[in-house]
């Protein structure tokens, strides 16, 4: 019989080695953190969180009897640890478990407490809102999975800024992500320095979120995170190979087809100075395998021009590519030295109105590629995601537009619909970079 007391009482039951019993300790910490009481017998528990080991036969057997136990006594158990990683076995033997998972998980853990015994009011703490304080507009958000970078690019100092590659904990992104979603959040953009790097630093670590494995690796993360409903939209992807495991949940429909990647150059020479991989043309031959797996697919980049050492000729292969590869969404810079990057240091430096002549003839090259590829979604219905609404109608976005760096789609004279909400529209107009469309 457990206790029915206005604060949530839980009850402890920690097994294994000392590292199971630091990671009980975590647990514990964070429970009177968040107010809950600490309860020493299965009768005055409102739950029992079982830390389990499953290291060698014996130590499973313990683990199990201990579950056993504890539903017997209580009724209501969260099971937490290294059996946690084998769910299959614990739910085989116990499938009455509130929930399951793996070692060095306090958030899981958390999370099974909060759904089933939300945790007690703090005055201080519950004036913050779940999804934490945000800067962006209810209905979109930025959701960063990892800090730092391994590259050294050379004209770029954000290693020496923010550190080599350190990515976030597979469940505290997908928590993060749920507490947006569950706050209304209709689209997340993932970004970080490296997106494709996402677990490289943990070896691919699997973690657990739900009481289920989850690898820290991009394509199992954006798979998981394509199941809560909402719009996936990814940015800063280097196209390493398991880039091309994305493309194909974008075709699924599983993801936006919509790939933010920094290409930077098309020059093996100024690549190479740049410190970036130097293979345009496998850069097209992907892009075109890409569109034939995922004919909807939207590539956005950004380039630099007048990069030190930059000739005529490297800028007429970078044009080239431009025409080649027919990007849809495209910026361009014109190279700037930053305190402290080696491509200070380069020789021959490109004169600042060449850079800038560089830099308008590639945008106006680029508008016109747009303007084409716009105009070609003429009489097409499309989902858009609604960002204002005035008098004189509303912006929206569809999932070929990222919120500040895109275009928009115009709906005048519009005025019925919400800012947040999904409506479907045909598009009547186009532009070099926006739409216009009515609603369907």
């Amino acid at each position: 019989m457990s206790s029915t007391s206005a604060v949530p009482r839980v009850g402890f039951v920690s097994l294994g080695c000392p590292k199971a019993t630091s990671d009980s300790e975590r647990i514990l910490t964070q429970l009177r953190a968040e107010g809950y009481q600490v309860s020493a017998s299965y009768d005055d528990s409102d739950v029992v969180i079982v830390n389990t080991c499953g290291f060698i036969d014996d130590a499973i057997a313990e683990s199990l009897e201990a579950i056993g136990e504890a539903l017997t006594e209580n009724g209501k158990v969260i099971v937490t640890g290294c059996l946690g990683a084998r769910a299959e076995l614990v739910k085989e033997a116990w499938p009455d478990v509130l929930a399951i998972t793996g070692p060095n998980d306090v958030g899981s853990v958390m999370a099974a407490v909060h759904a089933g015994f939300p945790k007690p009011h703090d005055p201080f703490l519950d004036l913050v809102p779940p999804q934490g304080v945000r800067l962006s507009p209810p209905h979109y958000a930025w959701l960063k999975i990892s800090e730092g970078c391994n590259h050294r690019c050379s004209f770029c100092i954000i290693p020496s800024l923010r550190g080599d590659l350190v990515s976030r904990p597979v469940h505290e992104v997908m928590q993060e992500a749920e507490r947006l979603v569950d706050a209304g959040v209709k689209e997340l953009l993932i970004i970080s320095q490296d997106t494709s790097a996402y677990g490289v630093d943990v070896r691919y670590r699997t973690g657990f979120w739900q009481g289920r494995p989850l690898k820290t690796r991009m394509t199992e993360l954006v798979e998981a995170l394509s199941t809560l409903g909402v719009w996936v939209r990814l940015h800063y992807v280097y196209p390493y190979p398991h880039v091309d495991e994305i493309i194909h949940l974008m075709a699924q429909g599983n993801v936006l087809p919509y790939l933010d990647i920094p290409f930077q150059h098309a020059s093996p020479t100024i690549l190479r100075a740049m410190k970036r991989p130097a293979a345009a043309e496998n850069v097209l031959a992907r892009i075109r395998a890409w569109r034939e797996i995922c004919p909807d697919l939207v590539l956005r980049s950004t380039f630099i021009a007048g990069f030190p050492g930059e000739t005529d000729a490297d800028f007429e292969r970078l044009m080239d590519f431009i025409d080649a590869a027919q990007l849809d969404r495209v910026g361009c810079f014109t190279y700037s030295p930053v305190d402290g990057a080696t491509a200070n240091a380069l020789p021959n430096p490109v004169p600042d109105e060449v850079k800038e002549a560089r830099r308008e003839r590639l945008m106006e090259r680029q508008a016109e590629i747009s303007a084409d590829r716009l105009g070609k979604r003429i009489g097409q219905e499309l989902v858009v995601l609604v960002d204002e609404v005035t008098e004189r109608g509303a912006i929206a976005r569809s999932y070929a537009d990222a919120p500040e760096i895109d275009g928009v789609v115009i709906l005048e004279d519009e005025t019925d619909v919400k800012v947040g909400e999904f409506v479907t529209v045909r598009v009547t107009d186009s532009g070099e970079y926006d739409l216009w469309a009515e609603l369907v």
